[in-house]
C-alpha cells in the first residue's frame, strides 16, 4: 500500500510538471490532478497491456514506436474520464504523455536511490 501511494504521489507531481510545461494541457485543481493521476495509473495498469497485446503486430512493425501512440491515447482517455483535466488535441496528449513518462521515470529513479 505504501508503494502504491508513493507512485500515485510521483504521478501527481509528474502531471503537475507536464501541466506547467505543455500549454495545451490544463488541470483545474489539486483534487482534479490527484484524480487524474489515479485514473491514469489505473488505465496504464489495466487497459494499456490489453491494447498493447491487441496492437502487437503494428508495434513489431514499427519497432516499438507505436507504444508512444498508445501512451498518448491513455493520456487523452484520462482527460476524457476526469472532468477538469483538459487536453486540447492529440498532439498535446502525445507530448504530455512523453514528458509524463520521462519525468515520472526520473522521479522513480531518485526515490529508489534514496
Amino acid at each position: 500500500m505504501k508503494i502504491f501511494l508513493l507512485r500515485w504521489f510521483i504521478n501527481t507531481i509528474s502531471l503537475f510538471a507536464v501541466v506547467n510545461i505543455v500549454s495545451g494541457i490544463t488541470v483545474s485543481s489539486w483534487v482534479c490532478a490527484i484524480a487524474a493521476a489515479l485514473v491514469l495509473g489505473l488505465l496504464n495498469a489495466f487497459l494499456r497491456p490489453l491494447i498493447l497485446l491487441l496492437t502487437l503486430p503494428v508495434n513489431l512493425l514499427t519497432l516499438g514506436l507505436f507504444t508512444l501512440l498508445v501512451n498518448a491515447f491513455m493520456f487523452y482517455l484520462a482527460s476524457v474520464l476526469v472532468k477538469g483535466f483538459e487536453i486540447s488535441d492529440f498532439g498535446h496528449a502525445f507530448l504530455g504523455a512523453l514528458l509524463f513518462s520521462i519525468i515520472s521515470f526520473l522521479l522513480n529513479m531518485l526515490i529508489r536511490q534514496a
